[in-house]
């Protein structure tokens, strides 16, 4: 487990800003594992380390990090008034004061989108991800309206590496999307992102053809963003389930609405 600074932890407790932290450090008695401490930049295992202010012990909160396989149907919000959000699905344990207000979302997904969903506590890893300088994939599965035989297959290929314009949607402009790759399972890999899925609501598994399928990566995460791409080229995304995040891939054991907590060697995988 990597440390972190005591300024920080502190002023996730509650203790003020980091300045605020150093004030404490020189007019309070703060002891880890009994030694007083000075040094705002002293590292923490808040897993492990006992850290007390002034005679009194704090409940050091780490940093959380959870996986969710979301289910279609509901909304990658805290609070909505009419549908079951993802923050619904955790348990009660997850629903204390202080995570209410620190555990967030790492991106969204569309309320018919299912798959891989980070939840955390750290906002450094939040804005790692999503800064689009930091150029981290995000991979979908995609069922198709319309087939694609294997011509089809490569021009949408080459136009989606060349960068594709898309059309405006709702309130949002038309675009040109970055770079992207595509390419196009077979049945069999299908069968592993459909497991655990909604699927059966839109279609039969039966029933799904081979020329149906996508696995697209983009490096955005624009309104509709994948949607929107297959519209480009006249096709229609039915079914969307996101499968990987860098090269972090969504446990195929977990049930739809299920999660689990991420460990340090999980996050290092986003970035490899």
């Amino acid at each position: 487990m990597s440390k972190e600074r005591i300024d920080k932890l502190l002023s996730h407790e509650g203790f003020g800003s980091r300045k605020d932290i150093k004030k404490l450090l020189r007019s309070c008695q703060v002891l880890v594992n009994g030694k007083q401490i000075f040094d705002p930049g002293f590292g923490i295992d808040s897993q492990n380390d006992q850290i007390s202010v002034d005679g009194e012990e704090i409940n050091l909160h780490g940093h959380i990090y959870l996986m969710m396989n979301k289910i279609m149907h509901t909304i990658s919000s805290n609070k909505d008034g009419e549908h079951q959000t993802v923050f619904d699905l955790l348990d009660e344990d997850m629903k204390t004061p202080y995570l209410q207000d620190k555990l967030h979302l790492v991106g969204r997904l569309d309320m018919d989108t299912e798959g891989l969903l980070l939840f955390t506590t750290d906002g450094e890893l939040t804005h790692r991800l999503i800064s689009p300088k930091n150029h981290v994939d995000k991979t979908y599965f995609c069922l198709l309206e319309k087939s694609e035989n294997p011509q089809s297959q490569e021009e949408i290929k080459k136009k989606f590496l060349e960068g594709i314009t898309v059309g405006p949607e709702d309130n949002e402009e038309g675009f040109t999307c970055q770079s992207a790759r595509v390419r196009f399972p077979d049945l069999e890999e299908a069968k592993i992102y459909l497991g655990k899925s909604s699927i059966e609501e839109v279609m039969p598994l039966e029933q799904i053809k081979a020329q149906n399928l996508a696995i697209l990566t983009i490096q955005e995460g624009k309104y509709h963003q994948v949607k929107r791409m297959f519209q480009a080229v006249g096709n229609k995304v039915i079914f969307l389930k996101r499968i990987k995040i860098g090269n972090l891939p969504l446990d195929l054991e977990l049930e739809a609405g299920e999660y689990k907590y991420l460990e340090d060697e999980d996050l290092d995988k986003i970035f490899e």
